[in-house]
């Protein structure tokens, strides 16, 4: 794992979203959408703080 993984790769890599999901969320990003990647993704339903949570206890060593 690099410290450059974004959290889309990583909600991804720890099964908390499908690859579908990510690319919906980047899509919305890259329409103009200036939120943060993990606030669309819980305004859409895909994760909760929860999910958030375990993807940052992910990259710790």
């Amino acid at each position: 794992m690099s410290d450059a993984e974004r959290i889309g790769d990583g909600l991804v890599r720890i099964g908390a979203m499908t690859e579908e999901q990510r690319e919906e969320v980047l899509k919305i990003q890259n329409s103009g959408d200036d939120r943060m990647f993990g606030e669309i993704a819980v305004d859409l339903g895909y994760i909760n703080d929860q999910a958030i949570m375990d993807y940052l206890d992910s990259k710790s060593f």
